[in-house]
């Protein structure tokens, strides 16, 4: 399984980005899926998951401000992040939350006070 995730960049603080991570190899249909974060010097943390019924579940630092969803006809998670903070910074990153699959690269948020 591979997972290709985008969307990072630099923003101001308020600002928004929309993350994607497209999975080849299997489908985000039949997964619990997660969106991680990985700031420098901290270790890698859970800000939102989504399970295949639909329902989910946010880290209170984000709840209110982060939306996952999923296009399952494009095989894609996404993170839509509103409102975005200094303290969001990170890698970001996909993965399923069990018997987790390769990390990949991740995808790079930067936000600008």
């Amino acid at each position: 399984v591979q997972l290709q995730a985008s969307g990072g960049g630099l923003v101001h603080t308020g600002e928004s980005l929309r993350l994607s991570c497209a999975i080849s190899g299997d489908l985000v249909s039949a997964n619990s899926m997660g969106w991680y974060r990985q700031a420098p010097g901290k270790e890698r943390e859970e800000v939102a998951r989504m399970h295949p019924i639909g329902s989910t579940v946010y880290a209170d630092s984000v709840k209110g401000r982060f939306t996952i969803s999923s296009d399952n006809a494009k095989n894609t998670v996404y993170l839509q992040m509103n409102s975005l903070k200094p303290t969001d910074a990170g890698i970001y990153y996909c993965n399923r939350l069990m018997a987790q699959w390769d990390w990949g690269q991740g995808t790079q948020v930067t936000v600008s006070s």
